[in-house]
C-alpha cells in the first residue's frame, strides 16, 4: 500500500501541495513557506537488526544516546541510503514519507510535534507534499510519541 491509498482508507483529511524541488525537509519548509517545525522529516535508524521510523521537526536532529536508551538497543545506527532506498523502493531517495507502517517499521514520533496543530511531510517525491493535522498525522503513523531530538 502506498501513502495516498493509505490516505484514502483511513479517510485521514489532507491536502496534497505541489512545491519546487525540494531535496531536505528545510528546503521543504521553504518551498512550503512554513517554519522548519512544522515540516516533519524521517530518520531511519536499525536498532538492534530492527528498523525504526523517527519522524522529527525539520530542525531537530535525533539524539542517538537517548534513542538508543529508549529502544534499550545495545547497537544503534542511521541506515545508509542504499538501505533507505530498499526500505521505501516507492519514493525518491530523500522524499519518504515519516510514516514507518507504510514500509513495515514501527514510528516513534518525537514529542516536540505536538506543539504544532498542522504539520507537512513529503510525499515520496521531492515536488509533493502532504499537509494535515498533527493529530491526523499521529494516528496515521500510530505513532509512540517519546523525546528522542535535539535542536539542529
Amino acid at each position: 500500500m502506498n501513502l495516498m491509498e493509505l490516505l484514502e482508507r483511513e479517510r485521514i483529511p489532507y491536502s496534497l501541495d505541489e512545491h519546487a524541488e525540494a531535496g531536505t525537509a528545510i528546503a521543504l519548509a521553504v518551498a512550503e513557506h512554513v517554519p522548519g517545525h512544522q515540516v516533519i522529516k524521517p530518520v531511519v535508524v536499525e536498532a538492534d537488526g530492527i528498523m525504526v521510523m523517527c519522524a522529527l521537526p525539520a530542525d531537530r536532529r535525533v539524539d542517538m544516546s537517548t534513542l538508543r536508551s529508549i529502544l534499550g538497543a545495545r547497537q544503534l545506527r542511521l541506515v545508509n541510503e542504499e538501505e533507505l532506498a530498499e526500505l521505501c523502493p516507492d519514493c525518491e531517495l530523500g522524499a519518504e514519507a515519516p510514516i514507518g507502517r507504510l514500509y513495515g517499521m514501527d514510528t516513534l514520533l518525537d514529542e516536540s510535534v505536538l506543539d504544532e496543530d498542522m504539520v507537512i511531510f513529503q510525499a515520496g517525491t521531492h515536488h509533493t507534499a502532504v499537509r494535515m493535522s498533527r493529530d491526523d498525522f499521529q494516528r496515521l503513523a500510530n505513532a509512540r510519541i517519546v523525546s528522542f531530538s535535539r535542536p539542529d
